[in-house]
């Protein structure tokens, strides 16, 4: 009799892309390593490192089957994560990166839900925050996310943060394959495919616990690559933002937008190029009201009359904005959207 090995597909194929890890790449990857579920490869890409990071990773590869260590030339986190994709064997795939710290249950719990759960798409969950410096900025951002756990909140949500933290999805790989992976250009490319994948109706859903320690550092891609700029966000989610309007604001292209700053002002600039009229500005301070250009925040229409869209980027006022329309009967996403 003949007997011919057969290839075993894991259920969950982990990618973890890296680039001069080396102080924090052997945490990351034990991480992984050692969660309570098991059934899964780990693929790591090395993108042109040029300290220890590489040989860190043969140790891994040489210790674990479930390792698999490939290189990618292209340098950026994009061509490494598409590197990795594309020799993935499971039909879910999950994020992970090189400074982040999975919580052992991460991977069961994530693949649980998703599997019980067919209409849901990508999985994610609540992170803990850890910055090697100060930044009450970030750790309010994450006290915010981690508050928005259904699809509908995600979703309404879009347009002011990116609400799904990318070391923390686990997905279905065929939406990769139907809408895309990352794209390379002049954006937060994690921020854009979230956009787009929403856009194309793919449905998310977040798990309420803790599962993944968050490192921000200095270093961060986050804080050095212009990508990652606010000019940057502004532009990219002006273009999802104006096709959204397009399709659930009934008095297109006319918007109303609170706050009337010059930094408000500012950021309005890309959806105005787009094609997109603001009728006038809504503020709380009584010295910018003007009878035409700015009006007074008590003194708004009736919700039939008018589509508010926030561009307050001060994350407590813009709980307070969406609280007070609510308290007018606005609904969100019906007759306003934060942004």
């Amino acid at each position: 009799m003949l007997f011919t090995s057969s290839h075993i597909i894991p259920k969950v194929s982990v990618i973890l892309p890296f680039y001069n890890a080396e102080k924090t790449l052997k945490r990351s990857v034990n991480s992984v390593l050692n969660q309570t579920f098991t059934d899964f490869e780990l693929i790591l890409v090395n993108n042109n490192s040029t300290d220890k990071s590489l040989k860190i990773a043969s140790l891994f590869e040489k210790k674990d089957t479930r390792v698999k260590l490939l290189n990618e030339k292209k340098q950026g986190v994009v061509f490494a994560t598409q590197k990795g994709f594309n020799i993935s064997d499971a039909d879910i795939i999950a994020r992970a990166d090189a400074d982040d710290v999975w919580h052992k249950d991460k991977l069961m719990l994530q693949f649980n839900f998703l599997t019980e759960n067919p209409d849901i798409d990508v999985i994610s969950c609540c992170v803990n925050y850890i910055g090697d410096i100060k930044n009450d900025g970030m750790l309010t951002y994450v006290n915010e996310t981690n508050q928005y756990l259904t699809h509908k909140e995600i979703i309404l949500n879009r347009f002011s943060e990116l609400q799904v933290i990318n070391p923390t999805l686990m997905f279905k790989k065929e939406i990769a394959l139907k809408y895309g992976l990352y794209r390379d250009d002049d954006f937060p490319e994690d921020y854009e495919m979230f956009l787009r994948w929403a856009e194309n109706g793919v449905k998310y859903h977040k798990l309420p616990e803790i599962l993944l320690d968050w490192y921000d550092s200095e270093t961060r891609l986050t804080r050095t690559d212009k990508r990652y700029s606010f000019e940057a966000f502004y532009k990219i989610k002006s273009s999802f933002l104006y096709r959204y309007l397009k399709e659930n604001n009934p008095f297109f292209p006319n918007i109303v937008v609170w706050g009337a700053g010059k930094r408000t002002k500012k950021r309005t600039k890309y959806i105005k190029n787009l094609g997109i009229n603001i009728k006038y500005f809504i503020d709380v301070d009584e010295k910018k009201i003007n009878d035409k250009e700015v009006i007074f925040y008590k003194n708004i229409p009736d919700k039939e009359q008018i589509y508010i869209v926030s561009f307050v980027n001060n994350r407590g006022m813009r709980l307070e904005i969406k609280d007070y329309l609510l308290s007018r009967n606005y609904i969100e996403g019906e007759h306003f959207i934060i942004a």
